[in-house]
């Protein structure tokens, strides 16, 4: 065994790595950027190197950042997780030739498989069925249009490097095609340096099913089943499980033979995962999609099923060890499903989101397992992937482990930056879930009719604004033996953005009105445990009970100056000051903000132009996304003074929109 393992990544992927290296006896060295000199998996390792600013082009993706950190500590492996240099050929070869194990496939497989359209041909070479498509490394657009002409539309436009959605574009207009085109190539530019793309037959509401392979340097391969994956948005995956409710120990075989194929026939080495996609309606007709060269972010479920840690397995094969996993062994046990939570805000059409985690606590309980990278106090930028943490559960059938997970996601309290926690439980509610009837086109479907619920629950505008009133009440009393508030005339008042407040009464029996609506009867206080920031503090959290309208709830609560984040079941609201309203405001619905920080990729527009609404003005890019910034209404342009390549901050106002 290895003696020491340098892990190439941050977040919770790190902190996992950790986890496993030091259980094996594996010294664990971290690295990190200026941006996570203080972040959990630097704290998670033995050691760790600074290896240079925030951007992940000078730390994170710096190759020779990397290398002399490991020669610095001494490592004798390298880990690179998943994202960042994990499917980059050249670091596997830089590693190599630096003498570290990569804890990876050789890097002629990386590239092999890398590469869409020799992938695919790959795939064919070892009798695994693929989609029909076009590829090519000069493929231009007249040959993508024949192709289109041919085998008609709905196609898909994919980067050949790289995945996870970045650089795919779903075509079902003709008029669309050019457009698809040159946004999946600028995407593909911007997140893998690649920006040649291929074009495949789109399947409409397709599964999405990978399987698990682990390889040794002996010719060893094995198979972990499969896992389902076809709840997705944007073509990222949002909830995954194993084993797929579709598959039967037949179709498991089938699948995992030809996964086991293809990794043979490329000299696969390690971990690494083979994705196919079938007809909702007949899985058993699968062909190859991709291959992914490295860990997977879902890789969890098959642990909990299938009882293996496979980080523990990469590091014996890099090492130099045979597999000890034997395939007549490899039988599921129960089930797991797996949810991923982001940064970002469902209300805002799932948008990334920055900020302080002003308050994160994690769940516990039968069956669960929480990855996470971050911590209380922790900055979400814009440097790296939203990915904040991966709530897993497992239990002995799907129906035990979903209502695991959904408990798991209502306890986890995350204030301060909005998470896709709260959408998620709801998502997985539904019937169609519940059922196993998933198809990679669901979410879409569910979020296009209003079946999702985005909007975080109104009783957290008056739950929050009875948490600060508790508070005030506790920091008043603390300074004055004067009873606060109690019999006076007027009640407690604050105007946030949302509404104004007011509060009659004390915490243990109160009404509250909002916008000067009807009063309704509450009452708060301090959950067992829990306290608020002595007074004169500025920041803190707590978790209070409120009662509303005869109903009591649990609520966790984070207090920043003047703002106030209440939330629960996996939602939270923010209640800010109505002083603290953001850049742009003044412009009212005529005036359009960045919703996030971001870099101007293009300006479509002028001052003085006419636009129509619903037409894009400006692109901005953020956590490797483009969005588009588009007209609220048929006006004019004005305000305008941005330029390709400008920084912009989040709420920042960007334009205006004139009647």
């Amino acid at each position: 065994m290895v003696e020491s393992v340098l892990i190439a990544n941050r977040g919770e992927i790190a902190v996992r790595v950790a986890r496993s290296a030091r259980a094996l006896g594996v010294r664990a060295i971290a690295v990190f950027s200026d941006a996570d000199a203080g972040a959990p998996h630097v704290a998670a390792a033995d050691e760790a190197v600074r290896i240079g600013p925030a951007p992940a082009a000078e730390s994170y993706l710096s190759i020779d950042a990397i290398l002399a950190a490991a020669v610095r500590t001494g490592a004798a492996a390298i880990h690179p997780g998943y994202g960042f240099l994990s499917e980059n050929a050249a670091f596997a070869r830089a590693c190599a030739d630096a003498g570290l194990a990569f804890v990876g496939p050789p890097a002629d497989a990386i590239e092999l498989m890398g590469d869409k359209a020799r992938a695919k041909a790959a795939a064919r070479d070892a009798g695994v069925p693929v989609v029909p498509g076009v590829e090519g490394a000069d493929l231009d657009l007249a040959e993508i249009a024949a192709f289109c002409d041919e085998h008609g539309l709905p196609v898909v436009v994919k980067a050949l490097a790289g995945g996870g959605g970045r650089g795919m574009r779903v075509v079902r207009e003709r008029g669309e095609l050019e457009e698809a085109v040159a946004a999946a190539r600028r995407e593909a530019a911007a997140a893998f340096g690649d920006d040649r793309v291929l074009v495949e037959r789109y399947l409409d509401r397709p599964r999405h099913i990978e399987v698990q392979v682990m390889a040794d340097g002996y010719g060893g391969c094995v198979h972990l089943g499969e896992r389902e994956c076809s709840l997705q948005r944007r073509h990222q995956k949002v909830v995954e499980e194993a084993p797929s409710p579709v598959v039967g120990p037949d179709l498991r075989e089938r699948m995992g033979a030809a996964a086991v194929a293809l990794a043979q026939a490329c000299g696969y080495v390690g971990a690494g995962t083979v994705e196919l996609i079938a007809p909702s309606a007949d899985p058993s007709d699968f062909a190859f999609l991709e291959m992914n060269t490295r860990l997977q972010v879902e890789h969890p479920v098959t642990e909990l099923v299938y009882g293996v840690d496979l980080v523990a397995e990469q590091l014996r094969v890099a090492s130099g060890e045979r597999l000890s996993i034997d395939q007549a062994a490899v039988v599921p046990r129960g089930h797991a499903v797996e949810a991923r939570v982001y940064a970002e805000d469902p209300a805002a059409g799932f948008l990334p989101a920055t900020g302080t985690l002003r308050r994160w606590r994690v769940p516990d309980g039968p069956g669960l397992r929480l990855d996470a990278g971050v911590a209380a106090g922790g900055a979400v930028t814009t440097h790296y992937d939203p990915l904040l943490a991966k709530a897993i559960a497992h239990g002995p059938d799907r129906r035990t482990a979903l209502e695991r997970l959904r408990g798991a996601l209502a306890g986890l309290d995350a204030l301060g930056v909005p998470t896709s926690a709260g959408f998620t439980r709801a998502l997985l509610a539904l019937p169609e879930v519940g059922a196993g009837e998933l198809d990679t086109g669901l979410l879409e479907r569910v979020l296009a009719g209003d079946g999702g619920e985005v909007e975080p629950p109104a009783d957290l505008l008056a739950a929050g604004a009875l948490a600060a009133f508790l508070r005030d009440a506790d920091a008043h009393a603390a300074a004055t033996t004067v009873p606060f508030g109690w019999g006076a005339p007027v009640p407690w008042r604050r105007r946030f953005e949302d509404a104004a407040v007011a509060v009659a009464g004390t915490p243990a029996g109160c009404e509250i009105a909002l916008d000067g609506g009807d009063p309704r009867p509450a009452a708060v206080r301090w959950l067992p445990g829990e306290a608020p920031p002595p007074p004169g503090a500025k920041a803190g959290s707590a978790a209070v009970e409120v009662a509303l309208d005869g109903v009591a709830r649990r609520y966790a609560v984070a207090w920043e100056d003047g703002t106030t984040w209440a939330g629960r079941d996996g939602y939270q609201r923010e209640l800010r000051p109505a002083a603290a309203a953001g850049a742009g405001a003044a412009h009212g619905v005529d005036g359009l903000e960045a919703p996030m920080p971001g870099t101007v990729l293009d300006v479509k527009v002028s001052n003085g132009d006419a636009v129509a609404e619903g037409e894009v003005l400006v692109v901005l890019e953020s956590m490797k996304m483009e969005l588009s910034i588009v007209a609220p209404h048929d006006g004019v342009v004005a305000d305008l003074e941005l330029a390709a390549g400008d920084r912009v901050a989040q709420r920042q106002a960007l334009l205006t929109v004139g009647r």
